[in-house]
């Protein structure tokens, strides 16, 4: 009952079109790890609506490490959605498989990458809040809270998974479970209620998928 309490509170502030957008955005997010626990290609046009309204959700509230990455989402979802077109049997479904050396070594670069990469746009943050001039800016990571540090991990985490997914790669399941994890109370702080309450059920979601696409890799 508090958390509900807390959550209307939160919400008392918000501007109207924010809460629909972001409503909306949950609402298609949800219905992109359905499509995906059940290999269907409808994972992408789904996510695609979802990733787009976050993109504008995230620079309002200021957390750029979640914003870059539904950027980096709708790119890949376009990727993914070529690659899972030409290995679909049917135009829907596909197969899926175990990362190879070769996708770990890029899963490995694209986290590290992600990680200088988000944490520079951080150390810039300074920069780009003051109408990209220098006067009277100081760089830095102090301006940093928790919640920005875990943004970039975040981040990473996310980015090596949507490119595991475009693969078809199971493991892409385990990346989503422990960043879903992790952002669930970095939401409540910085008062995203209803993006929070997806990430619960995103969390259990991809538990769920890893079984299901266990299940299907072991046919």
């Amino acid at each position: 009952m508090d958390f509900l309490q807390t959550l209307a509170a939160q919400y008392e502030s918000y501007e109207t079109y924010l809460i629909i957008f972001e409503s909306v955005a949950v609402f298609f997010g949800l219905l992109s790890v359905y499509f995906s626990i059940r290999q269907n290609i409808w994972v992408y046009p789904t996510g695609i609506i979802s990733t787009v309204l976050f993109i504008y959700i995230m620079y309002v509230f200021g957390l750029l490490g979640d914003m870059l990455i539904n950027v980096y989402y709708t790119v890949m979802s376009v990727y993914g959605w070529i690659l899972w077109a030409k290995n679909s049997k049917d135009h829907i479904h596909v197969d899926v498989r175990k990362a190879s050396k070769k996708d770990w070594e890029i899963g490995g670069l694209l986290f590290i990458g992600s990680l200088i990469f988000v944490g520079a746009v951080y150390y810039l943050k300074p920069y780009i809040d003051n109408q990209f001039s220098m006067n009277g800016v100081k760089l830095g990571l102090y301006h940093l809270d928790w919640a920005n540090y875990t943004d970039i991990v975040t981040t990473s985490l996310f980015l090596v998974g949507m490119y595991f997914m475009a693969k078809r790669n199971i493991e892409n399941w385990i990346f989503w479970i422990v960043a879903d994890f992790i952002c669930i109370p970095m939401m409540i702080y910085k008062g995203l209620g209803i993006t929070a309450i997806q990430y619960i059920v995103f969390t259990a979601m991809a538990i769920i998928g890893y079984i299901e696409w266990k299940k299907s890799l072991a046919k």
